[in-house]
């Protein structure tokens, strides 16, 4: 039962020792991963098995929690108990501060340091919710979203509902998307993108196609299309291809982070971000999921047996998600991380308004009755 598998969760956390639990959009299992030791585990190379959960900053290292326990339960959405009658609006607080960020941005824009930057915010909520009733309701109100719900003691607790797939390998064939331009959900009415939103998607699918062409052989592209996330529509663009001598880490290399949460080009435009943004992301645009899972899948991540492994890989499939629609879970208090694509038709008051949105997401969570 789904009750029993969260007080396995509380207990393992209760005890400080690393964990993850998630589900994938659409799905109905809930996976639990656990770690037996508290120690720090970086990925060296993307070629272990575990769970990893990496930084917006690519220079940092990727943590990887080990599959010392795995644990499953099936959670069904209960599509009548409220979810459509919760509403809320972002906090405001911090208006003329992300304001002026954004017009900090335009204005390099217009300079031609950069095409695209994306910039946003941090909102701070009082929360005394505890982390498994946060990730019940994450489950409950987003199922076309991947939760999960993420701990490290000498990290933090991290829970999040996100609409981006950063990339699934499987048989070395490789796919991946391109995510961007965004507009608020109108009930019973379909998006009508304009030429903003179009222009910013198209940069990034173009980015991705040029960045990929070296690393993928067979590169095809699919029809663009809108997608909801929530309270949100995007636009998005499948990109697919067989991955090359590099493997996927050379891929990660130079697909993270990806136009959708950094901008073009990416070295002016991440160094805007770290220059500029008034806080440290962290984990935020970040990116988190399953690495090197399959037949046998949940192998000790440290083995080293190299005929062993190499028989293993040929069934193991990776599927991560970009760190979208997250908080931060603090004492007392969650910390949502929100933002926006700038180009040089944003309209500030526009993308001030994009980021409330956004915020919705996670502030229903906190904010839900049933819990």
């Amino acid at each position: 039962m789904f009750s029993q598998f969260l007080v396995k969760i509380g207990d393992h956390l209760a005890k400080g020792l690393p964990l993850t639990a998630y589900r994938k959009s659409g799905e109905d299992r809930v996976t639990a991963i656990l770690q037996d030791t508290d120690t720090l585990l970086y990925t060296e190379d993307f070629t272990e098995t575990g769970f990893v959960f990496a930084p917006f900053d690519s220079e940092r290292p990727t943590i990887l929690i080990v599959p010392d326990e795995v644990h499953w339960a099936n959670f069904d959405v209960q599509r009548d108990t409220g979810r459509t009658g919760l509403s809320v609006s972002g906090p405001t607080a911090g208006e003329k501060q992300h304001l002026d960020l954004i017009r900090q941005g335009i204005a390099e824009i217009g300079r031609e340091v950069m095409e695209k930057v994306v910039l946003s915010r941090k909102v701070e909520v009082p929360s005394d919710k505890s982390p498994m009733a946060l990730f019940a309701d994450l489950l409950q109100l987003h199922p076309e979203a991947f939760c999960y719900l993420w701990y490290h003691p000498k990290v933090g607790t991290w829970l999040g509902a996100s609409p981006e797939v950063l990339l699934h390998v499987r048989h070395k064939h490789l796919q991946t998307m391109s995510l961007a331009g965004t507009l608020p959900v109108v009930p019973r009415k379909d998006p009508v993108w304009g030429a903003k939103e179009r222009e910013e998607q198209a940069m990034v699918t173009r980015y991705i196609s040029h960045t990929l062409k070296d690393h993928l052989s067979a590169l095809k592209l699919s029809e663009t299309e809108s997608v909801r996330a929530g309270s949100v529509w995007h636009l998005r663009t499948g990109i697919s291809g067989s991955l090359g001598a590099g493997g996927l880490a050379a891929v990660l290399k130079a697909l993270h982070p990806t136009p959708a949460v950094c901008g073009l080009p990416k070295k002016e435009a991440k160094a805007f971000i770290l220059k500029h943004e008034p806080y440290d992301r962290t984990y935020y645009t970040g990116f988190l999921g399953e690495l090197n899972f399959g037949g046998n899948r949940y192998r000790k991540a440290r083995r080293r047996n190299v005929e062993e492994r190499a028989y293993s890989m040929a069934k193991e499939s990776t599927t991560l998600f970009v760190n979208l629609r997250c908080m931060q879970l603090l004492p007392n208090k969650a910390e949502i991380y929100v933002g926006g694509g700038i180009t040089k038709d944003s309209v500030p008051v526009k993308e001030w308004q994009e980021t409330l949105a956004k915020s919705t997401t996670m502030l229903r969570v906190l904010q839900n009755p049933n819990n």
